[in-house]
């Protein structure tokens, strides 16, 4: 496994390959279809073996994932999912920064927007890493969400 900065903490965060795909799948699983009662073909996509994937660990036990893809609208953040024992330990944060260190290494990203449509629970999350709120609450899978945008490092957003 390629080890990341946050490891330190306990938290090792690895790029899914396919092979790890069925954990990822588990995670998400349990989170938005068995927890938060999102339909499982809305959950499920064809942009799965497209999209960037990524895996948390926790002491080498998998508790989160989130995912990264190229959209019309610029670069899509999403599926960001940790299990409930592992929340407010810093894996989500790990996870958004890893997310986005790796969409700066594609050159394609470069000038794009980076967004996701944020549950309201995790605003304040995605807030602490540059994104802002952008327009009114939306529904989704019948959760509430607010699009936000990532603001660049000199607060500008990025277009």
């Amino acid at each position: 496994m390629k080890q990341s900065p946050q490891e330190s903490k306990g938290i090792q965060i690895v790029k899914a390959e396919s092979n790890l795909l069925a954990t990822v799948f588990h995670i998400r699983q349990e989170v938005f279809v068995k927890e938060q009662k999102v339909a499982p073909e809305e959950e499920y996509d064809e942009f799965e073996e497209s999209a960037v994937q990524f895996l948390a660990y926790w002491e080498e036990k998998p508790v989160g994932t989130a995912r990264w893809r190229f959209t019309d609208n610029g670069v899509k953040l999403e599926r960001f999912a940790v299990l409930p024992d592992f929340r407010g330990k810093g894996v989500g944060g790990a996870l958004v920064k890893q997310v986005l260190q790796d969409i700066e290494t594609h050159p394609e990203a470069k000038n794009r927007v980076r967004y996701l449509h944020a549950q309201l629970p995790a605003v304040s999350l995605y807030e602490r890493y540059g994104f802002e709120k952008e327009g009114e609450i939306f529904e989704e899978c019948k959760i509430l969400h607010y699009l936000m945008k990532h603001l660049g490092e000199k607060g500008n957003l990025i277009k």
